[in-house]
């Protein structure tokens, strides 16, 4: 994962990984992965398949894999 301002920071991530109920399972992606990628439409305001392809590939929803 290339890095982006919008990343979020480890001390950031510890707070937002408590809140969620995260099940262990196999992903082909990570949840901060997920949320940094959130994190960048929302900051750039650029359409899902405008992302770049390190978040992962827009066809398969943000946060369902």
């Amino acid at each position: 994962m290339n890095y982006y301002s919008t990343n979020l920071s480890n001390k950031q991530w510890k707070v937002i990984k408590n809140m969620l109920e995260i099940k262990e399972r196999k992903r082909k992606h990570s949840l901060r992965d997920r949320i940094n990628a959130i994190m960048y439409l929302t900051k750039t305001d650029c359409q899902w398949r405008m992302l770049p392809k390190d978040f992962g590939p827009w066809k398969c929803g943000i946060l369902l894999n």
